[in-house]
């Protein structure tokens, strides 16, 4: 059975995309539409901007959603998915994808959740680290320990945990965690705690944008990173999309639970490699390739 899988922030790079606007006429109308949608000319910045242009979160996450969700739809009656999964921001690439979500309506919401998570991340001052080479329990324990907000963020394969919260609380954690065995505790070039209670805010704020849009019953079923469980019901969608902000990325539990459905073919659709290195390490019996 075959998994697509879409990324996430960080996975951006200048001149992603540009192959696709100038081969396709269908990807050139889609990120002509997407320029308009957003007011500002995205492609612009993707093409030939600047690695600092491209890490302000307004316009990474629209940046990597475009890039993930043109690429699906060019390949036309070749995506063929008996599951989708994506990694944080690119859940919302995996529900426009699997056609729970139009492409309008997906560029919206990416939108309004980067802008939302901008406005969070300037009202407190945040941060987040890698930590290398602890086991997950370990961390969870030092996390809760700190008394400041540290939390974990993403589980990205065994061994490789991002926690996420203040300045103060991150530095004191990293400190602790190489102390309990650590390899390595790296501090992340991020605007903010994402996926943390920090992002209480933006959590709000995009709610009500969710509960606004129209989503339908995705063509497969979607891991969704709040649960790493399979969905269908548009209503669960929404809910877990919310709870997304503040929750962490339950990215080993998906995958697993991808391979544990029947998973033997993982694509990455979008900039990078990332998350095929993440899949490789969660499942080595599987195949594991990328169209960028």
């Amino acid at each position: 059975m075959k998994a697509y899988v879409f990324p996430g922030q960080g996975a951006q790079f200048v001149g992603m995309g540009k192959n696709l606007y100038d081969s396709s006429p269908m990807a050139k109308e889609l990120f002509e539409k997407a320029n308009e949608i957003l007011g500002f000319r995205i492609t612009d910045l993707m093409f030939s901007g600047t690695d600092e242009d491209l890490r302000q979160t307004k316009v990474t996450q629209p940046a990597i959603f475009l890039h993930s969700v043109i690429l699906a739809v060019t390949l036309g009656e070749d995506f063929k998915p008996d599951m989708v999964a994506g990694h944080s921001l690119g859940e919302f690439s995996a529900l426009v994808a699997s056609k729970a979500l139009s492409f309008e309506d997906g560029l919206r919401l990416v939108a309004a959740r980067s802008g939302a998570m901008q406005k969070a991340c300037e009202m407190k001052p945040s941060t987040m680290a890698a930590i290398l080479g602890l086991d997950d329990a370990k961390v969870e324990e030092i996390c809760k320990s700190i008394g400041e907000v540290v939390v974990p963020a993403n589980y990205n394969s065994p061994g490789q945990l991002v926690i996420s919260g203040s300045i103060k609380g991150i530095e004191t954690a990293c400190e602790q965690l190489k102390a309990a065995g650590a390899r390595r505790a790296l501090p992340l070039k991020v605007g903010g705690a994402f996926h943390s209670p920090l992002m209480e805010p933006a959590r709000i704020e995009l709610a009500e944008a969710i509960h606004a849009t129209t989503i339908n019953a995705p063509m497969c079923p979607i891991y969704q990173n709040a649960t790493a469980q399979p969905v269908t019901d548009p209503e669960t969608i929404k809910a877990n999309l919310v709870a997304q902000l503040t929750a962490p990325v339950l990215w080993t539990q998906i995958v697993q639970h991808m391979i544990a459905d029947g998973a033997d073919q993982f694509v990455e659709l979008g900039p990078g490699s990332v998350l095929q290195g993440l899949v490789q390490k969660i499942g080595k019996e599987v195949t594991v390739s990328g169209l960028s």
